[in-house]
């Protein structure tokens, strides 16, 4: 296993399984992300305003290259449904060696 893993793992949650599958696509096309992991009917409790809410919500998980981090915040942040979308970047302090060099490979661009 490698020491410093270059992998990182970007959560979020939308609204939908729809807005979900089309927010991995997009980042999977722009190769912004290896791939998305999406848990559909998770339940969130927030503060919204002065109001308690609930919600489902499908989680995603995205995982990419730490080189590409700011870029796919970024582009989640603008792709989001969410006035204010969750974005939390975990780093791990392990990867599977040939784990992490797919994703790290998948996350290049390609040329045309």
């Amino acid at each position: 296993m490698a020491d410093q893993p270059r992998v990182v793992i970007v959560l979020t949650t939308v609204n939908t399984v729809e807005h979900a599958e089309m927010l991995a696509r997009t980042l999977l096309e722009e190769r912004l992300i290896a791939c998305s992991t999406a848990i559909p009917r998770a339940t969130s409790h927030y503060w919204w305003g002065d109001t308690i809410v609930s919600e489902t919500e499908t989680f995603l998980l995205l995982k990419t290259d730490r080189q590409r981090v700011e870029q796919l915040i970024g582009r989640v942040a603008e792709l989001h449904p969410y006035t204010v979308p969750e974005i939390i970047v975990l780093e791990p302090t392990t990867v599977n060696d040939a784990y992490g060099a797919w994703v790290i490979e998948s996350t290049q661009m390609r040329e045309n």
